[in-house]
């Protein structure tokens, strides 16, 4: 049928079982605009910040399990998606950005809102395209779609001409993708999946490391049954989170910069490591020569690219981590059928025991409100409950790593790999979209809240209403931090206020609900009431400043190295 090109990209949405996207319209996107007024079965999402909405598309990625779409215009909309398209870069989140573009005969002139947003992203998406042809628009959205979600996840972008927009094409949308030249592995070795059999039912001290890839394969199941046919030790990275029931008993926490001594030892004195999906960040490996200095290391990941990248794997296997992990359980279950038996329990103990000795730690006491009360507070009001967290930046985020338990898939959405402030608020209304039943909290820091903090707005309009609990400090916590500990106490420039905003009333000009917090005795009633109301609510936890987010390992250092707090601070064990 004939049609025009904004509203084949609707009908490729629909094709494609896209329900909700997230933008902002303006000139050079007007058409598709136009398209969404003359009906479709697609919600749009009204952003406040094309920023925002990139974010809402990565939170309904990584709640959902399906791509995120975001939308804007050219110029000035297309580059504030550009941190979003990072962040989903670094975190492998599958992303499709459909952005417009001046009209064709414009482009190269500086026309008005011209940007070369293509050139501009080559480094942080998988592909891209400048749709010169309107008879391309169904062909390309196929194809974008289908390299977004395969092989390892990531962002793309479709740049569209506003005049192709507007052609005329007889639509058509293509049953099958045509990328010769895109083939991500489809099976792991079977030879080399023996092998790593073998050597995990040799290992005496072995530790499975996982990582973000594990959920975006969908082999938490797999990874689970493979943790307990082995008897297997797991630590999650904080991409991770998650994956792994992190109440079960085979769950030894989270490695790396602000993870517990004993995660950050069992990996430091572990005979056998077993990558699963993981990068090898350096904020989990420290100095990476120190890392795991004496572990046989198994390389499992879906990106060839990775193996090797920074650390020799001894054993490598290439695929995709559903099957690889799936067929690896059940080449141990056949070994053990033979007469072998798990050799990890003394281990699991020595892990055990680390547990119960260097537990998490903070003071308490005193005038100020502690950070770490906030997130055991919540953690324990959510106990069981359907609930998805996120995060922004900074320390407020290490303390939800450390203190929120979560033992259902994709329930904690943070930024990892480009650490990107202002990401909760916008990841949470996402998550929201794709979770309506869910409750989704956004825990927060104020530096964060305030890059974003207009989405507020969006939640409110939308019906897409999210509880923000704002670990309110007053400062940019975590750089203060630093400079406490790395810069002989030369506090620049990191001085928010815990007042200015006052958050609470900010949040009731948005049309939210709003609570200030400032002593131990009013906070779990604000809490309770704020998880119970229904609508988007606001907590403002004025929290004490010069509470640092302890263990730490120095940038560089090794685990060995990791910096606790005092004995005399009193023992918190999530």
């Amino acid at each position: 049928m004939k049609t025009l090109g904004a509203d084949a990209i609707l009908r490729s949405l629909e094709a494609e079982g896209v329900d909700v996207v997230f933008g902002i319209p303006g000139g050079a996107i007007l058409p598709t605009y136009d398209a969404f007024a003359r009906g479709t079965s697609v919600r749009h999402v009204l952003a406040r910040h094309e920023q925002g909405a990139g974010h809402m598309a990565e939170g309904y990625a990584r709640a959902s399990g399906r791509v995120g779409v975001a939308i804007a215009t050219s110029g000035p909309g297309a580059t504030n998606l550009v941190t979003p398209i990072a962040d989903a870069w670094m975190d492998s989140t599958p992303l499709v950005c459909i952005t417009g573009q001046v009209r064709r005969h414009l482009i190269g002139t500086d026309a008005f809102q011209e940007c070369d947003i293509t050139g501009i992203t080559i480094p942080i998406v998988k592909h891209s395209w400048l749709v010169q042809e309107v008879e391309d628009l169904p062909h390309v959205l196929k194809a974008a779609f289908h390299v977004a979600r395969t092989g390892r996840c990531g962002p793309v972008l479709v740049d569209v001409p506003r005049d192709v927009q507007e052609a005329e094409l007889d639509f058509e949308y293509p049953d099958a993708v045509d990328l010769p030249g895109w083939k991500p592995p489809e099976r792991g070795h079977s030879r080399q999946i023996k092998r790593v059999a073998q050597a995990l039912a040799a290992a005496e001290k072995p530790v499975l490391y996982v990582g973000g890839g594990t959920l975006n394969a969908e082999a938490c199941v797999e990874l689970l049954d493979l943790a307990e046919v082995g008897r297997l030790p797991v630590v999650t990275t904080l991409m991770a989170k998650s994956a792994f029931p992190e109440t079960h008993e085979l769950h030894f926490g989270w490695p790396g910069m602000h993870g517990p001594k004993w995660s950050n030892w069992g990996m430091n004195k572990c005979d056998l490591l077993v990558a699963v999906g993981a990068r090898f960040d350096d904020r989990v490996t420290g100095k990476l020569s120190a890392f795991a200095p004496g572990a046989t290391v198994v390389h499992l990941d879906i990106d060839s690219a990775e193996i090797g990248k920074l650390r020799q794997a001894d054993l490598p296997v290439v695929g995709p981590l559903k099957q690889v992990l799936a067929d690896l359980a059940d080449e141990l279950r056949a070994l053990q059928g033979t007469g072998a038996v798990p050799r990890t329990e003394p281990w699991l103990r020595q892990l055990a025991a680390w547990r119960e000795e260097f537990p998490l730690r903070y003071r308490s006491g005193g005038d100020a409100l502690k950070p770490q009360l906030v997130l055991e507070t919540l953690q324990e009001l959510t106990a069981g409950q359907d609930v998805i967290w996120t995060t922004g930046v900074g320390q407020h985020q290490m303390w939800a790593m450390q203190y929120l338990l979560c033992d259902r898939p994709r329930s904690f959405i943070t930024s990892g790999g480009l650490g990107t402030m202002g990401y909760g608020v916008p990841a949470a209304i996402g998550a929201k979209a794709a979770r309506p039943e869910a409750t989704v909290v956004c825990v927060d820091g104020d530096g964060c809240f305030q890059m974003t903090g207009q989405e507020l707005a969006t939640s409110v309009l939308e019906n897409l209403p999210i509880v923000v609990v704002i670990i309110n400090n007053g400062y940019l916590g975590m750089v203060r931090q630093w400079q406490d500990m790395f810069f002989e106490e030369r506090f620049s420039q990191v001085n928010l206020t815990h007042h200015v905003p006052d958050y609470a009333r900010l949040a009731e000009a948005y049309g939210a609900v709003g609570f200030t917090v400032e002593s131990d005795d009013e906070l779990e009633s604000a809490l309770e009431e704020a998880l119970a109301c229904g609508r988007t609510a606001v907590v403002d936890a004025r929290v004490d400043a010069r509470e640092h987010c302890f263990p730490m390992i120095p940038a560089g250092a090794a685990a060995l190295d990791l910096v606790e707090f005092p004995d005399d601070a009193v023992v918190s064990t999530p």
